[in-house]
């Protein structure tokens, strides 16, 4: 399981209890003990008004197909999710490495981030 990968989920409703099976983009790998991954959200239903943070991923486009999506979906990467790596069912495709850095830019424009990020430093 890496960053950029695409699964099928068990993602959770952001207003009642439960989950739905949906495509998700990881966003990290495996992370921790209890492997967990922080995902994001692929939505066949698009949205009149595309917000700055979703990707429009037409699985017809040369840079898509390694998505393997079966139709046009918005990925929603205002929603996120961190999942136990046991939610994910079943492996899809993958974003390019060029959709990758898109999907970088956006994330920290939405997060409000600036530059690298550093390992701190030790004493």
């Amino acid at each position: 399981m890496l960053a950029g990968e695409i699964y099928l989920a068990r993602f959770p409703f952001g207003d009642v209890p439960g989950m739905k099976l949906r495509p998700v983009l990881l966003l990290t790998g495996s992370l921790g003990s209890v492997p967990e991954v922080l995902v994001a959200y692929i939505s066949s239903v698009l949205p009149e008004q595309a917000l700055p943070s979703d990707l429009i991923v037409d699985p017809s486009a040369p840079e898509f197909l390694g998505t393997h999506l079966k139709v046009t979906s918005a990925l929603r990467l205002h929603k996120l999710a961190t999942i136990h790596c046991s939610s994910l069912t079943r492996h899809l495709g993958a974003l390019e490495s060029a959709q990758q850095v898109i999907v970088a830019e956006k994330l920290r424009a939405l997060l409000g981030l600036t530059g690298e990020l550093e390992p701190p430093r030790r004493s």
